[in-house]
C-alpha cells in the first residue's frame, strides 16, 4: 500500500431512515466522526427529517433513483410500496458510489422495514467491503434478503425508537466494529498465482479434489463451492465481484434441478457470471444425470416412478432422463455461448457422477450420449470440446482438467 493510500480517509456510507429515527442516527453519524472518517449519509425515510448532520442523499433523490416521487410516496400511504421503492433507490445510488470508489464500508440501522431496505443497498456492495447493519431483526432468519452478501447483523437488543441506556452502547460499539473491519486489510500477506472457483458435490468430490491438490502445487488458491443452490449462486455473485482469476465448473448438477424443481437449484442465472466478465472457465456437466430431492416421501408425485437412488436418508436422487438431457445440453451451451471469456467443455465419457460410473446405480451410457451430442450440436464454434474416456472421479480426468485451465490462464 503506498503512503499516499495510507493518508486518505476512509468513506463510510450511513443508510437508515432520518425521518423517524434522527436521534439514533444522529447519536451514530457523532460515534463515527470522531474516527476521522468521511461519511456518507443516505436517507430511506419518506417523511421530513429534521437532523443534526448533513444529509447527502435526501429521501427525494432516493425515491426518484427508485423510479418515483417522494410526494407521492408520501401521499399515497402505502407503506409496502414505499419500502420497495425507497431500498430500489438506495441500492443504485450505493451502486454509482461503490463504481466511485467511495465506500470502504456501510452501516444501517433499522427495524423490520430499516433493516430491509438497509440489506438491500448493502447488496449492491461488492463482497470485501464491510457491510453492518444494527437490527431489531438480527436474531431472525434473514437469509432470503442477504442472500449470498457477506452482511454482518448485530442484535440492537432494544427498538431502534430513540436513546436509552442500552441503545448508546450498542450504536458506539457498531460505529467501532465498522470502523475495524474497514481498518483491516484483505491484501494477501503471501502473493499466490491466482484464484480459482471450483464447483463441487458428493458425487463429484474425488474429482474436486484431486483438482485441488494439482492446483495448490501451482500455488494456486483455491474456493470451493458446494453445488446446492446456495453454493452456486454465491460462486456466481463472487464472480461478478471480479473475486476470481478463473472458474473450474467441474458440477453444473444445480442446472437439471432448476430445470426439474429440484432441491439444490441456483436459479435461472447460473453458468452466466463468469461469461459476463470474460472469466476463462473449464466446464464439465457434471452431476447433470441426477435431481435433488429430500426424504424418499418429499418427491413429487410425478416423479415417484422414476428412477430414484438414495444418497442419504433425507437426499433421494432421481436420474435425469433422456429428454431432460436434451434440453440440459442445450440450456448448458446457450449459457457458455454468451462467454466473453475463452472457454473449454471437458465431457467424462465414462460417466459424469461417482455413481454413472460403470456398475454405478445411474450408469446409463444411452442417456448421457445424449447430453453430449445436445451440449455439442448447440455450442460456438468458438468453444473447443474435450471428450475424456475416463469417469470425472478420476485421476486422468482431473488432470486434464487442470492441463486445460492452465492453458486458458496462461494464454
Amino acid at each position: 500500500m503506498s503512503k499516499s493510500s495510507k493518508s486518505k480517509s476512509k468513506s463510510v456510507v450511513v443508510i437508515g431512515c432520518f425521518d423517524t429515527k434522527g436521534e439514533d442516527f444522529g447519536y451514530l453519524y457523532s460515534s463515527l466522526k470522531v474516527k476521522d472518517l468521511e461519511i456518507v449519509t443516505l436517507n430511506t425515510g419518506i417523511f421530513e427529517s429534521a437532523t443534526d448532520f448533513n444529509i447527502d442523499f435526501n429521501s427525494g433523490q432516493v425515491a426518484e433513483a427508485g423510479g418515483s416521487d417522494i410526494l407521492e410516496l408520501r401521499k399515497s400511504a402505502d407503506r409496502g410500496r414505499a419500502l420497495k421503492i425507497m431500498a430500489k433507490g438506495a441500492a443504485k445510488i450505493v451502486k454509482r458510489l461503490c463504481a466511485h470508489r467511495k465506500v470502504d464500508g456501510i452501516i444501517g440501522m433499522g427495524g423490520g422495514g430499516g433493516t430491509y431496505m438497509v440489506i438491500t443497498a448493502m447488496q449492491a456492495v461488492p463482497f470485501g467491503i464491510p457491510k453492518l447493519c444494527l437490527s431489531t431483526l438480527a436474531t431472525k432468519d434473514l437469509s432470503e434478503v442477504i442472500k449470498d452478501r457477506d452482511i454482518v447483523l448485530m442484535p440492537s437488543v432494544v427498538d431502534v425508537n430513540g436513546l436509552n441506556a442500552i441503545s448508546r452502547i450498542l450504536i458506539r460499539q457498531a460505529a467501532g466494529a465498522i470502523c475495524g473491519m474497514m481498518d483491516t486489510s484483505i491484501t494477501e500477506e503471501n502473493e499466490n498465482s491466482g484464484t480459482i472457483a471450483i464447483s463441487v458435490f458428493g458425487n463429484t468430490t474425488l474429482c474436486a479434489d484431486y483438482c485441488t491438490e494439482l492446483l495448490k502445487t501451482k500455488n494456486y488458491d483455491v474456493l470451493s463451492f458446494h453445488a446446492v443452490g446456495t453454493g452456486g449462486k454465491t460462486m456466481e455473485s463472487l464472480a461478478l465481484d471480479g473475486c476470481f482469476d478463473a472458474i473450474l465448473d467441474l458440477t453444473t448438477t444445480e442446472l437439471a434441478d432448476d430445470l426439474c424443481g429440484g432441491i439444490c437449484s441456483a436459479g435461472p442465472n447460473r453458468l452466466e457470471a463468469a461469461a459476463k466478465m470474460g472469466i476463462p472457465q473449464v466446464v464439465v456437466p457434471g452431476c447433470l444425470d441426477m435431481v435433488n430431492f429430500g426424504a424418499l416421501e418429499t418427491v413429487p408425485k410425478k416423479y415417484r416412478q422414476r428412477h430414484l437412488f438414495s444418497w442419504a436418508p433425507d437426499v433421494t436422487l432421481m436420474r435425469t432422463n433422456a429428454a431432460e438431457n436434451e434440453l440440459l445440453g442445450e440450456t448448458f451451451a446457450e449459457k457458455l455461448n454468451r462467454s466473453s471469456g475463452p472457454v473449454i467443455v471437458l465431457l467424462p465419457l465414462e460417466g459424469i457422477s461417482k455413481i454413472s460410473s460403470e456398475g454405478g446405480d445411474f450408469h446409463s451410457p444411452d442417456i448421457d450420449a445424449v447430453l453430449f451430442r445436445s451440449i455439442k450440436e448447440n455450442l460456438t464454434d468458438s468453444i473447443r470440446v474435450i471428450e475424456v474416456q475416463a469417469n470425472i472421479n478420476t485421476v486422468d480426468f482431473a488432470e486434464q482438467a487442470i492441463k486445460s485451465l492452465l492453458e486458458l490462464l496462461e494464454n
